[in-house]
């Protein structure tokens, strides 16, 4: 029985040894291979080239992109990737293979795996190779549990769970003076004020710094500072580039607006919502102070792509332009580089051709007008008076007249227009015919037009205050006054005739064709696309259209003409039109069939005052006012024909800007290999990105579908947007993203180094209304963004990227903030806000065509660098210097370089000369002080702290030098600008005045 027994139990200790050593051999949570983090980022880089989601570099039908993909039977009967199987899969062996022939990735394509990554493939696909959605396209997680650290802090929680794990010992809390420069600068662009240094120093309550930084953010140049990072992302410019540099009207008002948003904490999804569909929005924003519609102009950000004039093929040009439409849009919003797809399926992100031009139809379905700017809240009240008015006169009078001749029959022809134009020859085409009571599904944009003809519309003459008649039926732009604007617009067409012909009268008018979505209209191709109106009789305007037949085209009417491109609207323009048609050779009015009706002409006046009475009964309504049948003098409306001339008086529209309204709906083709010559016969839908959440469905709306492409990026669903915000916001304050690549999400981006930090940061923006303000107060009060930029040596042999803050990393100035800080130091900074840029400063380098006639002042007025005008073909040459972005695209992270020219322009550049000598001469009229209270004053504008006494001695050695230099007796040293101009220079030469340090 011991013998049995000793047996059993041996058995019993070796199941359980085996056991427990099957139980070592599982991988736990944390041994798990990350296939986000860890796998797919050595997919994509070594072997999506050739086995990726792009079918047109694909090899041997084989793809890694996608779990079926990897795992399906090829054509010689094995599987690359067998899960659980590392041994049996023909990855694993091609990857371990020696054989030149055999190994992967091949060696011409000079792509090689590292031992490491050899390791983490076979131990992925031993784990049962799982896949996942890419890291940004999966809904963001709170933590289970968070820690609250001393500081107070959640940021600091994950921050220092990072630091723990590698053991990084952190920096001190940096110094008072180093920690309100900081926030200064990172929160308005500028340098603390002396007077703010020493009450911040001085102040030793608890909550001193939260004080400060509240100060910051509710500065005024809060919003210049975080307007001009936005403006890099959405390739903010006032004129469009190529070889004219034309203007871009009103672009400053966009600009205002982001200032004012960024100052007011506007929410960031509704920031969003009023750039892509502004126009739209039921109920949109107004500016407080002056009731203009502030939703409106965010719509400016569609107009910033370049324009080119004559192109020689109109519909590549579209093509190009709404590529850069589609990339910016999607790059700012979603950090996603689908304009890659435009040819073929992203080759690394999943994002399919199919979805670039469900994107391309959206902008393609979008058209380009001047809006005007000074349409306020008063101005739309004063609109609905007139309308009120209006209506209660049509009703007064149509009830005298009902009264007058309620019951007499007669037999009226009722004429009705014909929506065709048939004709032997089968060369015309009804475009649009505006004699009836409607606008045949044109679009009126803006005011001028309204919603209907003029059919019925009762003209009193304008001394005798009687009526003289009912206006007949034609779209006219004086409807409420002249000068007001607003543009007829016509369905999207394919040009079919030789001809197109609109019948118009008008002054200072405008009749386009606008081919392919095509506004630079000028010579020498397309200059008589652009015809002026300007006669007071109707008059027949011909188009010959004949070259562009088959491309898609749409007609503009429009009050006010374009010169230089820039549209400009008289007080007494106007236009009105009749018809528009197509033909091949003769013009031929449309001709409008019989409809034999009879009504009573009670029933016709009933029908005039409700709107609704036709072309017939309004001309039989003209007969009896002639004959005197009905009465034409109303006495108790002439104090109300006098107020609605006075309201109409004040409707005129005199400033614009670029902008946008809703096209028709237009559902793109895809261009085979990106080519706009090999459309393909399928339409694809408009819609979202597919591989998004939320992106699957097709918008539904007869327009454009921005109100669905807007509602679609914020939607709580949407795995990326508020990420994508914070990140920017995150990189703008540490100097780098937690992805550090801030404009692309993407498979070919980098992963992000904290991504629970990412997602608690996206989720908490959203939970506290997107407010952005609230965001930067939290991040700027963890210790993370207090810490000191110096570490131990360890620190940053371990961590030469400063990718874990330990320490805060040192950073270089932006171009602006270097240059408004000299004008701060010297107290030449001009506080202004808002308004027209100050003209760019031509220098003699400075040529080319589009040359600004005049230069602006050499310091731009004294002006911040975010009101100097931005000239795609002639920007500012320290701005570039200093890595100012040219704004062709999205520019999320600026470059920040340090070249030689760089310190020529900090020594030569005549505006950096002239600030240091008004700083001398401001300097000097104080004579209160003595050389080292010069010195310290200079310190204290400059770098926001005093200067050391060894810092003061080199400072009296240098001076002196600058002296002997300079020929300057002993005695004259603290009179002579001279040596303090050069002094200050130097000073605006130091590192520590262009960095945070």
């Amino acid at each position: 029985m011991d013998r049995i027994r000793n047996l059993f139990l041996l058995l019993v200790s070796l199941f359980a040894f085996t056991a427990c050593a099957n139980l070592g051999n599982a991988p736990s949570s944390e041994e798990l291979v990350d296939f986000n983090f860890e796998v797919r980022p050595v997919l994509v880089q070594k072997c999506f080239l050739c086995h990726g989601p792009d079918p047109s570099s694909r090899k041997a039908n084989l793809r890694f992109d996608t779990y079926e993909g990897a795992t399906a039977l090829l054509k010689e009967g094995r599987r690359a990737i067998v899960p659980g199987h590392p041994d049996s899969s023909g990855m694993v062996k091609r990857i371990l293979s020696k054989d030149p022939d055999f190994i992967m990735p091949t060696p011409e394509s000079h792509l090689t795996l590292t031992e490491a990554e050899k390791e983490t493939l076979v131990k992925w696909i031993e784990q049962g190779a799982k896949y996942k959605p890419h890291w940004a396209f999966i809904q963001p997680k709170a933590p289970d549990h968070i820690e609250i650290p001393e500081s107070g802090n959640e940021i600091d929680f994950f921050i220092n769970q990072k630091l723990d794990k590698l053991g990084l010992e952190t920096s001190p809390m940096a110094s008072k003076n180093v920690l309100i420069r900081r926030v200064s600068y990172l929160l308005t662009g500028l340098p603390p004020t002396p007077a703010a240094v020493g009450e911040f120093v001085a102040d030793q309550s608890p909550d001193a710094y939260d004080k400060m930084v509240d100060g910051y953010l509710n500065s005024q140049h809060f919003g210049e500072r975080w307007a001009r990072h936005w403006m890099d992302v959405v390739r903010y410019a006032e004129t469009k580039g190529h070889e004219f540099d034309y203007t871009i009207s009103g672009a400053w008002r966009y600009r205002d607006y982001l200032i004012r948003a960024f100052n007011s904490d506007v929410p960031y999804d509704q920031l969003v919502k009023e750039h892509l569909a502004g126009d739209l929005l039921p109920l949109p924003r107004r500016d407080y102070a002056t009731g203009s519609n502030e939703s409106r102009i965010a719509t400016t950000f569609y107009a910033f792509g370049e324009g080119t004039h004559s192109p020689v093929d109109v519909r590549k040009d579209e093509a190009d332009r709404i590529d850069n439409m589609v990339d910016v849009t999607t790059k700012t919003f979603q950090s996603l580089t689908v304009a890659c797809a435009r040819c073929h399926d992203h080759k690394f992100d999943p994002i399919t051709t199919k979805d670039y031009y469900a994107l391309y139809g959206v902008m393609e379905s979008t058209r380009f007008s001047p809006v005007p700017a000074g349409l306020t809240t008063r101005k739309e009240q004063d609109i609905q008076k007139l309308d009120e008015l209006k209506t209660y006169i049509r009703k007064t009078v149509a009830e005298e007249w009902g009264r007058e001749n309620k019951k007499e029959s007669l037999p009226i022809v009722n004429a009705t227009l014909r929506k065709d134009l048939p004709s032997k020859e089968g060369d015309y085409q009804l475009i649009g015919d505006f004699r009836g009571a409607d606008l045949q599904g044109w679009k009126s944009d803006g005011r001028a037009f309204g919603q209907g003809t003029t059919l019925g519309k009762p003209v009193f003459d304008p001394k005798k205050k009687e009526i003289i008649a009912l206006e007949e039926g034609m779209a006219s732009s004086r409807i409420l006054s002249t000068g007001v604007f607003g543009a007829l617009r016509s369905p999207n067409f394919v040009i079919s005739n030789d001809f197109i012909g609109v019948q118009a009268r008008g002054k200072n008018a405008s009749i386009r064709i606008i081919i392919d979505n095509f506004q630079l209209i000028s010579y020498p191709i397309y200059g008589e696309m652009d015809q002026k109106v300007n006669t007071e009789s109707w008059n027949n305007f011909k188009f010959n259209v004949g070259s562009w037949k088959g491309h898609k085209a749409y007609v503009e009417i429009m009050p006010g003409v374009y010169e230089n491109h820039v549209y400009k609207l008289p007080a007494d323009a106007y236009v009105d039109v009749r018809y528009a048609v197509g033909f091949d050779k003769n013009w031929t009015e449309p001709v409008p069939t019989a409809d034999l009706t009879t009504f009573t002409i009670g029933e016709a006046v009933d029908d005039w005052a409700a709107g609704n009475a036709s072309a017939g009964q309004v001309r039989e309504i003209n007969v009896l006012l002639k004959k005197r049948k009905f009465r034409k003098q109303f006495p108790q409306l002439i104090d109300l024909l006098d107020r609605s001339n006075e309201l109409a008086k004040n409707l005129a529209d005199t400033t614009f800007y670029n902008a946008i309204y809703e096209g028709f709906g237009i559902n793109s083709p895809v261009f085979k290999r990106g080519s706009h010559l090999e459309p393909s016969v399928a339409q694809v839908p408009r819609g979202f990105i597919s591989a998004v959440p939320v992106g699957n469905n097709a918008f539904k709306s007869p327009g454009s579908g921005r109100m669905e492409l807007a509602a679609a990026i914020v939607n709580p669903k949407n795995p990326i947007t508020s990420r994508v915000m914070v990140n920017r916001i995150w990189h703008h304050l540490f100097g780098k993203g937690i992805v550090e690549t801030v404009d692309n999400f993407g498979l070919q981006g980098k992963l992000p180094t904290n991504p629970a930090l990412l997602d608690y940061l996206a989720i908490r923006y959203q939970q506290e209304g997107w407010s952005t303000k609230k965001l930067i107060r939290l991040i700027v009060s963890s210790d993370a963004f207090k810490r000191a930029v110096s570490s131990t040596k360890e620190v940053e042999k371990n961590d030469p990227e400063n990718l874990w803050l330990a320490r805060f990393p040192r950073r270089r100035l932006e171009a602006e903030d270097i240059r408004d800080a000299m004008l701060a130091s010297a107290g030449n900074l001009n506080p202004l806000m808002y308004g027209a840029p100050v003209p760019v400063y031509v220098t003699q380098f400075m040529q080319g065509r589009g040359k600004p006639s005049k230069s602006g002042p050499l310091d731009g007025n004294g002006r911040r660098s975010i009101y100097q005008e931005i000239r795609r073909n002639f920007m500012q040459p320290m701005m570039l210097t200093f890595d100012q972005p040219a704004p062709f695209s999205t520019f999320g992270n600026r470059n920040v370089t340090n070249v030689p020219a760089q310190s020529l322009i900090l020594m030569n550049d005549p505006f950096v000369i002239k600030q240091a000598e008004i700083m001398a001469n401001t300097l000097l009229s104080n004579q209160n002080l003595d050389m080292n209270g010069r010195l310290q004053w200079i310190y204290n504008r400059t770098l926001s702290r005093n200067a050391t006494e060894a810092e003061l001695k080199k400072g009296k050695d240098f001076i002196h030098k600058l002296a002997l230099l300079q020929k300057v007796p002993a005695n004259k040293i603290m009179t002579d600008p001279r040596v303090w101009r050069d002094y200050c220079h130097s000073i605006f030469n130091l590192k520590e005045f262009i960095y945070l340090i």
